[in-house]
């Protein structure tokens, strides 16, 4: 498209900020391009690719912004209003009246785009509108939905082509510099010499005073061992790059070593703009006349970081926006467990989480974690995830999307159970909870290339069940829920009442030579973060450590596979053991933890010699299933009944079953050889 083209888009995008209302103030489209030349996908016609951003401006007065923590601090124009920037990157039917009047607002992870993937099986990450490997199959397309990113997040590195929100600096009262205690934490597996203050290569806030006596410095060498002050004199601040900031040690930061920083820490930005920027995009979508993009029903996805932001979102109260309108009708929370995350306080870094061995004690799981209001008898508190809502009514329909790890790693059955662990919460009549069963925190390639380590028929850490099957087919039923009210399947989660879910003590895993279950999972803390945590402002780094709350994780049957929830044609048809936990074995600290999102591949032996031969508890394939055409056959047959229960669609019934066909054809082919 030519750049006097795409000069005329942005012109026509300001000429429409008078007739916009809400907090969407302007919006500026840069280039506009046709899907793959004018790509015809069914019903909905052909697509177009808009690229630009968006201008807010946020009311300081309106109770929809009351919860955003420091925006009574941050500059204003000449109306009053705070104001942010964001990148914008909408995928709409050329014609809005031949999709299906739903946006699926993504909150991009980190920056990126995730929906084309865990939605289209897109295969390259860029966004392309000529390259077909970034579209994929086309799902959401065919679909009809219109599929938005937005800028939300404030840190994210500059001209990486990643999706961020320009966010104003928050100043005292008269205008003064705000400083605050800062932390990073660094699990170091390997030496190096420096180590970032900020997670990912994200922008870290800027050191106020180098020689200020709040920096400390500490080692540890576990991860609930006694922190070691470092001498001052021992350690560095250094400028790596433009707007990131390292630390140096005298000799360097060895591996098997936990390291932790207080710093103190100058100019916050308006990190809660980001749930505001969320809201408000989609109601610009839904009630704005002049949209470019105009939809009658918004659903919003979020997957791990993101997942656990919408649980934030919901926690704030943020559904409903400036006019007192509903924003999102439904919402996708995928892998977030029990989880919320830094996305409303004052030196907030939405990046970090929290796991087992890495990031430890971040404002991540914390109480409460379910909808339903509970009274936690530790603390004299009660709250819920939904006790907040600013309008009744404003509640959208929720579907709560985890795998199996995040019961070992994200404390995820705290969503689903009462406080001390002791008995169920049945969902609202406006939520789902699926558990994923066997999966990892994202479906791995097979054979796994990426960190896994292959040993007899084994893969540690590289678990290859694919669900992302399910996210597809829950996304439609989500859709059919908030537009047609079309009942979606029932939740499918490990309960204690059928004795599918244990604690820790109950947990049976096949003793399968050469493989060790974890001893131990996540756990979730009371956890206090100083005097004016409820306003945002974080006084205690590193936090006060009280009582942890109960772990519980699903069973697993005979062959080491998780019950309850969705169970994939891999394990209603195995061949294998999918973990959805992997240790850090060979690392020099923490070898007996978790490892972060990983699982296990573990392979059935293939014959009654192999079973002997190794002492494995498991049956032989060959005893399991009589040959290749049984088990093919039997594969088909458990593909169409998860497309009779609603978690795969039909025109995935042949992938699913072709892919797993791959095991089958792997194990007695190459096995590795």
């Amino acid at each position: 498209m030519s750049r006097i083209l795409n000069i005329c888009l942005a012109v026509f995008g300001i000429c429409l900020a008078g007739s916009l209302n809400g907090a969407v103030r302007k919006v500026e489209i840069e280039s506009r391009e046709s899907l793959l030349g004018g790509k015809d996908f069914g019903s909905s016609g052909p697509y177009e690719l808009l690229k630009g951003r968006v201008l807010f401006g946020f009311d300081p007065a309106s109770p929809a912004n009351s919860r955003i923590v420091d925006l009574q601090l941050a500059p204003r124009n000449s109306e009053g209003e705070v104001e942010a920037w964001a990148n914008l990157v909408v995928l709409k039917p050329v014609d809005s009246g031949r999709g299906n009047g739903i946006a699926l607002v993504e909150v991009s992870n980190r920056g990126g785009k995730f929906s084309l993937n865990y939605f289209n099986r897109a295969t390259h990450q860029e966004l392309a509108a000529d390259n077909p490997e970034s579209l994929g199959d086309g799902l959401l397309m065919r679909q009809g939905f219109t599929v938005i990113w937005v800028g939300w997040q404030a840190d994210v590195p500059r001209g990486k082509g990643l999706l961020r929100l320009e966010a104003p600096i928050a100043k005292g009262m008269n205008g003064e510099t705000i400083t605050g205690l800062v932390r990073s934490d660094w699990t170091v597996d390997e030496p190096v010499e420096s180590l970032p203050l900020s997670h990912r290569e994200h922008i870290s806030y800027t050191v106020y005073d180098p020689e200020d006596s709040a920096n400390v410095l500490t080692v540890r060498d576990g991860r609930d061992a006694v922190r070691l002050t470092i001498p001052r004199e021992k350690w560095h601040f250094s400028k790596k790059e433009k707007e990131n900031d390292t630390i140096v040690l005298e000799n360097g930061f060895l591996a098997g070593n936990i390291y932790e920083l207080v710093y103190r820490a100058r100019d916050p930005s308006v990190i809660g703009l980001g749930l505001a920027a969320i809201r408000d995009m989609v109601s610009h979508a839904k009630y704005d006349k002049k949209s470019l993009f105009p939809v009658s029903h918004g659903i919003s996805a979020g997957v791990s970081q993101t997942g656990r932001f919408l649980r934030m979102f919901l926690y704030q109260g943020f559904n409903t926006d400036e006019e007192g309108r509903n924003a999102y009708d439904g919402l996708m929370v995928i892998t977030a467990g029990a989880g919320r995350g830094s996305f409303n306080h004052r030196f907030a870094q939405p990046s970090r989480d929290g796991h087992r061995y890495s990031a430890f004690l971040y404002p991540t799981d914390i109480f409460p974690f379910s909808s339903r209001t509970q009274s936690d008898p530790a603390t004299v508190r009660s709250d819920g995830l939904l006790a907040h809502s600013l309008a009744p009514g404003s509640i959208p329909k929720i579907f709560y999307v985890n795998t199996g790890y995040e019961y070992w790693g994200r404390a995820a059955a705290l969503i689903h159970t009462s406080v001390d662990g002791k008995k169920d919460l049945e969902p609202l009549d406006n939520e789902r909870i699926y558990h994923l069963a066997g999966g990892q925190h994202f479906v791995a390639s097979f054979p796994p290339t990426d960190r896994a380590e292959f040993e007899n028929g084994r893969f540690f850490r590289g678990n290859s069940l694919e669900f992302k099957v399910n996210y597809r087919a829950l996304l439609v039923r989500l859709a059919e829920w908030v537009s047609k009210d079309v009942s979606p399947p029932a939740s499918a989660f490990p309960r204690l009442s059928d004795a599918t879910l244990t604690d820790l003590e109950g947990f049976n895993f096949p003793d399968i030579p050469g493989v060790e279950p974890p001893k131990n999972a996540h756990n979730a803390y009371r956890v206090d973060y100083g005097p004016r945590w409820e306003r945002g402002v974080i006084d205690h780094q590193p936090p006060q450590v009280g009582s942890s709350f109960p772990v519980l994780v699903p069973v697993v049957d005979s062959f080491g596979n998780e019950l309850g929830g969705i169970r994939n044609v891999e394990l209603r048809v195995p061949l294998a053991t999918y973990t959805p936990w992997s240790l850090r074995k060979g690392y020099v600290g923490g070898a007996d933890e978790m490892i972060d999102f990983w699982g296990n591949l573990l392979f059935f032996p293939r014959n009654s010699v192999e079973k002997e031969a190794s002492h494995d508890p498991r049956p032989a394939i060959s005893a399991l299933y009589a040959d290749r055409r049984f088990y093919l056959d039997e594969l088909r047959n458990s593909a169409e009944t998860l497309n009779a229960e609603g978690f795969l669609l039909p025109e995935d019934i042949d992938y699913v079953s072709g892919r797993a066909k791959t095991y089958w054809d792997w194990v007695f082919n190459s096995k590795g050889e």
